[in-house]
């Protein structure tokens, strides 16, 4: 039983196949998501009608696949594990078909999108952010503990379920990604490592003689703290560049608490003068290492055209990933 529908349109000049998506189902003109009463969502693509929920704990439960076989047996199959909100993820799966199309047929995929990890995540996330209003507030101090376990869970499900290569498009989830891929029998691709590589082939050239090329990243505190962006580009040879101090304390805290008082146009000015100051910098470019961040700029706003969405370059990784396994090469 059902007790509540969204529809959302998607761009109708993408030929988009039929899929079943357990509570889903997406055509070439809309897509239907329904929330069970379990608050539990879970998509899958054909030939499967199966529906899973998770318990408490993020943990799979039986299914009504009594076969004991994975629920798709394509060599090109990729697990998605849905990040801190449903909005993200589809913007993910719209990269992935848009890049992926090909004689009318798109990538198998399938995906785990849970209400209580997404809910997890962004309390953690919100935790990291200081009070800037001078009032002492308790901020909560959260064990990353059960997160871990969560995604763990669901990179095992989509493997059980035949996912052939993971991806997790979500720039939070990825602070515990060693923790998370550990054990794992099939290619987890890491977001960093994708937008590293991707930067490298670029070929981009150094903005100030004598110096590496320098590429600017901006994102949460958790994120930036967590290390990986950094950790990935030095290791192909990129100089990183972060928010000094003041530009953190004055620039990109103040734009995410005011975008989450709903001041929109207030973080948008705050996350520009963010980026102007990286700019200034010499970075080549910005890594937009946050969602909220990225969807924060207008599509023609001039500075959008400096940045970099690490959810492209995993959409573009995926697809090559996928059609490297379908030919076999």
């Amino acid at each position: 039983m059902f007790d509540a529908c969204l529809m959302m349109n998607f761009n109708t000049s993408l030929s988009y196949p039929t899929h079943k998506l357990g509570y889903a189902n997406v055509n070439t003109q809309k897509t239907f998501l329904y929330k069970s009463r379990s608050n539990r969502v879970l998509a899958m693509p054909p030939p499967s009608p199966f529906l899973l929920n998770t318990d408490e704990d993020g943990k799979f439960g039986s299914t009504s696949n009594d076969s004991g076989d994975s629920l798709v047996s394509l060599e090109n199959t990729i697990g998605i594990i849905g990040g801190v909100s449903v909005d993200s993820t589809l913007k993910f799966l719209r990269k992935l078909v848009k890049l992926g199309l090909k004689d009318e047929d798109s990538i198998p995929f399938v995906l785990c999108s849970d209400p209580m990890l997404s809910k997890d995540l962004q309390l953690l996330e919100r935790s990291s952010l200081p009070s800037l209003s001078g009032h002492k507030t308790q901020r909560v101090q959260m064990d990353p503990t059960r997160i871990v376990e969560n995604l763990r869970s669901k990179r095992v499900f989509l493997e059980n379920s035949g996912a052939r290569c993971i991806v997790m498009p979500c720039h939070l989830s990825h602070c515990w990604y060693e923790e998370v891929s550990k054990g794992g029998n099939v290619p987890f691709l890491h977001m960093g490592e994708c937008v590293a590589k991707q930067l490298k082939e670029a070929k981009l050239k150094p903005l100030e003689a004598g110096s590496e090329v320098r590429i600017g990243v901006l994102g949460t505190n958790v994120t930036l703290t967590a290390g990986f962006y950094q950790d990935k580009l030095q290791n192909e040879g990129f100089e990183v560049v972060l928010p000094d101090k003041s530009t953190t304390e004055h620039a990109v805290v103040p734009a995410m608490e005011a975008l989450s008082r709903k001041d929109i146009e207030g973080a948008r000015n705050l996350l520009r003068i963010a980026l102007q100051v990286l700019l200034v910098r010499a970075v080549n470019t910005v890594i937009l290492a946050s969602d909220d961040m990225r969807n924060l700029l207008p599509l023609n706003d001039p500075l959008l055209k400096r940045c970099v969405d690490p959810l492209d370059a995993l959409a573009m990784s995926t697809v090559k990933w996928a059609q490297t396994a379908e030919t076999g090469k």
